[in-house]
């Protein structure tokens, strides 16, 4: 019985390879499938995501429209230079005490050559007063050479208050900023020729 179960599996190991391939080549077509199209993706949630990023992108762009249409916070172009000036005085005129003497010297002082400088078009920041001054004798600018006098006084009162530590009376300081004023309204108008 051995040597009969012997044959036997001899039988089946030669004939296993050929079973094996037989049935491999037998059940290939049913494991082969064909090519499937795309599967189809869920529309809802994919027209969600275009329609919310729509939107998001639409609000952000009308921000971004409101946001430079909103009116400016700069002054009216209606209001001249000579009033834009004479606010920046008086804006400064609340300095005016014993205590923020050396900060009134610096901002009339301030206001009115950058008046001077967009009014007439002369360089006054960047020049010390007695440089500015001689250059004013120099200039062919004849509204400016007509109240040299009025602006040497307010410019070098400013001066003494800014670079000398001196802490004038507040009539003192009331007058600088009457001669300031009194420039700005003067020189407001262009002189006639």
């Amino acid at each position: 019985m051995n040597a009969r179960l012997h044959l036997n599996r001899l039988a089946i190991r030669s004939t296993w390879p050929a079973f094996v391939a037989g049935t491999a080549l037998a059940d290939a077509p049913e494991d082969i499938h064909d090519i499937r199209g795309p599967k189809a993706v869920s529309p809802s949630w994919v027209m969600t995501a275009v329609v919310a990023g729509v939107l998001v992108a639409a609000i952000l762009v009308y921000a971004l429209w409101r946001w430079h249409r909103r009116p400016s916070r700069a002054r009216p172009r209606n209001v001249s230079l000579s009033d834009q000036t004479l606010e920046r005085l008086d804006a400064a005129r609340l300095l005016m005490s014993p205590a923020t003497a050396r900060d009134f010297g610096i901002a009339a002082s301030e206001v009115v050559r950058r008046y001077i400088e967009q009014r007439f078009e002369v360089i006054a920041t960047q020049r010390t007063t007695e440089e500015f001054l001689h250059t004013l004798l120099q200039s062919s600018n004849a509204g400016l050479a007509h109240h040299r006098a009025l602006l040497a006084n307010f410019l070098e009162g400013c001066d003494v208050v800014k670079f000398a530590g001196a802490s004038p009376a507040v009539e003192d300081m009331e007058r600088l900023f009457q001669s300031a004023r009194r420039f700005v309204l003067e020189t407001s108008t262009p002189a006639l020729p």
